[in-house]
């Protein structure tokens, strides 16, 4: 039984030799590791301040404010993660989908 069909180690050969693979896993890696890191140092700030310096959370937010400082920043940094994450889908959706559809379509023909 013969097929026209490539086999799949043949098409997975052809996906990885396209230099648009190439450049999407460098890009789609280059992404991850830097977003990746960015949430880490805000988180790990977040953390040495309440470590070394809790007291700087504990001010008021303003005079007569029973909401202290570190709760704004703690939202903000909540928000900061989705609006990085949301940054991230919308990238993956509107590049690298786009990319990986192109890699496929060279590969099967």
């Amino acid at each position: 039984m013969t097929t026209d069909h490539p086999t799949h180690a043949h098409t997975c050969a052809q996906v990885r030799a396209n230099p648009k693979f190439k450049r999407l896993t460098r890009q789609r890696a280059l992404l991850a590791w830097s977003l990746s890191g960015v949430v880490l140092a805000i988180y790990y700030s977040f953390i040495m301040v309440v470590a070394f310096a809790p007291a700087w959370l504990h001010l008021p937010l303003y005079d007569g404010s029973h909401v202290s400082l570190g709760m704004p920043i703690g939202v903000t940094i909540i928000l900061l993660s989705w609006a990085l994450t949301a940054w991230y889908v919308h990238r993956a959706n509107t590049r690298f989908d786009v990319l990986s559809a192109q890699i496929l379509e060279e590969s099967l023909v």
